[in-house]
């Protein structure tokens, strides 16, 4: 039980502190069309999401492969772009996109396993349990990002319920600003690549 609360702090650290922000602002631009009448979506693609993720880091973990680390960190931000401006796209009656959208939070999860690989590859490297901890790990990660949603779409209701903005209105600002930030982001790293 020890190590679950360990490894479940660091998934939950690892989305809720302030070196996350790009992994919020994911969260925040695949939740940010929904509502919480559209609650069992939104758990699908945050779990998609969580699954690419844990993928990446078990196969990282056993040393199947590595990743150049200046790319991941170019393409994490790409897949933030990708998603808020996929967003800008969606008209709100058809805001469910299918499995296509489902696909992409698994690739994306994928991607942004990678760019914690590294450090928990060195973390693992001498834990027996390696299931377990990352299975651990994992469940903090996957509740961190819950609390995520359910603090987005709260926000969302709250400003619907008062009026104060209209609920597509707020998809574009929120979807424009994530956007928009994380395409400055990318092009900083892209920057590093020594191009």
């Amino acid at each position: 039980m020890q190590d679950f609360i360990f490894y479940f702090k660091i998934g939950w650290t690892h989305i809720l502190s302030w070196d996350a922000t790009d992994h919020i602002y994911f969260i925040t631009a695949l939740a940010i069309i929904y509502s919480f009448r559209d609650w069992k979506k939104v758990l699908v693609l945050v779990t998609a999401f969580t699954i690419g993720h844990a993928i990446t880091l078990y196969l990282s973990a056993l040393d199947v492969f590595r990743f150049s680390v200046e790319w991941v960190e170019f393409a994490i931000p790409c897949t933030i772009v990708i998603t808020g401006a996929s967003n800008l796209l969606v008209k709100q009656e058809k805001k469910t996109k299918g499995m296509l959208q489902y696909l992409l939070a698994l690739g994306f999860g994928l991607v942004h396993g990678m760019g914690y690989a590294n450090y928990i590859r060195m973390m693992l490297s001498s834990n027996q349990n390696l299931v377990w901890s990352l299975f651990s790990f994992n469940v903090g990660l996957e509740t961190g990002q819950i609390l995520v949603v359910v603090l987005v779409l709260s926000v969302k209701w709250l400003l619907g319920e008062y009026n104060l903005v209209n609920a597509r209105l707020l998809n574009i600002l929120v979807s424009v600003y994530i956007t928009l930030v994380s395409l400055i982001l990318a092009f900083e790293r892209f920057q590093g690549l020594g191009f």
